[in-house]
């Protein structure tokens, strides 16, 4: 094709003329430009809808692009952070011996993936054409890591440099792999990052995260005397709801999905923000008229949309289970008041409202 354009010296019929030639430069794709590299651009907005329409100045040479292979380097140097056993919850050793058995595997998968995307046999060399940023023992570490609920997805891309829907392809592949070959991957319980920065800032100083803060317990906010019901009666209400609120929202994320959920799916590994059974509680509190969704997403630190959704889910299932709630006495404005309006002595009251 550019050999025909150039020997033909293309024109336009208004005059326009077309010269081509082969780039032979090496362009790997799924690179993910960095916040930091996207403020340094000199972007100049113009007066006129400037989130649209704007010019983009040239650069300095002191604002030279990061060559490719720095580039290389540091994603390199970053995958190699992530083998840390602290995050993996494997040895070296046993890391790879898992690299090691699932290397065949991973190449058959690959040239499978290939096949499908070229729509038949391999017309290049191997080796020729484009190449993937992370290499099969690169794609395992960071699917064993995101498995381990260390970071989500979006964290590992901004580490690493590389395009997030690359992650989650990889990480959608490689975990197939992992579950057809029987390996589980437990989660960890003491490490949650949330920035690219602070997982590099523990790998690299070696301190303990900032501990996720204290919400109250369940079972303080489950006392009889904001509930209006025993704790058992709470309790077997949270049970018979239980299949039908697993149903709900397993409906709910098909249509979000548009059908079966795909392994490695955003998100998909990590525990809700919310149990099903506090759902439950919240609404109850909210249902009684004890405070506003505020307070609860502050009592369960979580943002007043995912209360309210949990409203919308559990208050039908409420209504069907017949339950009917007995007005609190008192509505609290703050987290605060209703935390100290909780009696010391927990008298586990019968008053029911069911």
């Amino acid at each position: 094709m550019v050999n025909t354009i150039a020997s033909t010296r293309t024109r336009t019929r208004t005059g326009l003329r077309v010269d081509a030639e082969l780039d032979t430069g090496d362009y790997p794709i799924g690179i993910s430009v960095g916040r930091d590299e996207l403020r340094a651009l000199p972007i100049r907005p113009h007066a006129q809808c400037g989130t649209w329409n704007y010019t983009i100045e040239p650069t300095h040479a002191d604002a030279a692009p990061v060559p490719g292979r720095d580039r290389e380097r540091e994603r390199a140097a970053a995958v190699a952070m992530l083998a840390d056993s602290r995050l993996t919850g494997m040895t070296g050793d046993e890391l790879d011996e898992l690299t090691a058995r699932l290397a065949s595997a991973q190449a058959a998968r690959a040239e499978q993936r290939r096949w499908h995307q070229r729509g038949g046999r391999r017309r290049n060399a191997p080796g020729a054409g484009g190449r993937r940023l992370l290499s099969d023992a690169a794609a395992l570490l960071i699917t064993v890591v995101y498995l381990r609920q260390v970071c989500s997805q979006r964290v590992l891309s901004e580490l690493l440099g590389v395009n997030p829907n690359s992650i989650g392809e990889i990480i959608a592949e490689t975990r197939m792999l992992l579950d057809e070959h029987g390996h589980h991957v437990t989660p960890t319980t003491g490490l949650r990052f949330t920035t690219a920065a602070g997982l590099s800032d523990f790998l690299r100083d070696g301190p303990a995260p900032d501990p996720a803060p204290n919400r109250p317990l369940p079972e303080t906010l489950s006392h009889p005397a904001l509930t209006g019901m025993s704790r058992r009666q709470l309790g077997e209400l949270v049970e018979r709801l239980a299949v039908r609120q697993a149903a709900l929202v397993e409906r709910r994320r098909y249509t979000q999905h548009g059908g079966e959920r795909m392994p490695g799916g955003r998100g998909g590994i990590f525990l809700q923000k919310i149990t099903d059974a506090e759902r439950v509680l919240a609404t109850v509190l909210h249902r009684r008229r004890l405070c506003t969704r505020a307070v609860l997403a502050e009592l369960f630190q979580v943002s007043p949309r995912t209360i309210g959704n949990a409203l919308l889910d559990v208050r039908p299932l409420l209504e069907q289970d017949g339950y009917t709630p007995a007005p609190a006495p008192t509505r609290y404005r703050t987290a605060a008041a209703l935390l100290a309006a909780v009696p010391q002595e927990e008298g586990d009251t019968t008053e029911s409202t069911h």
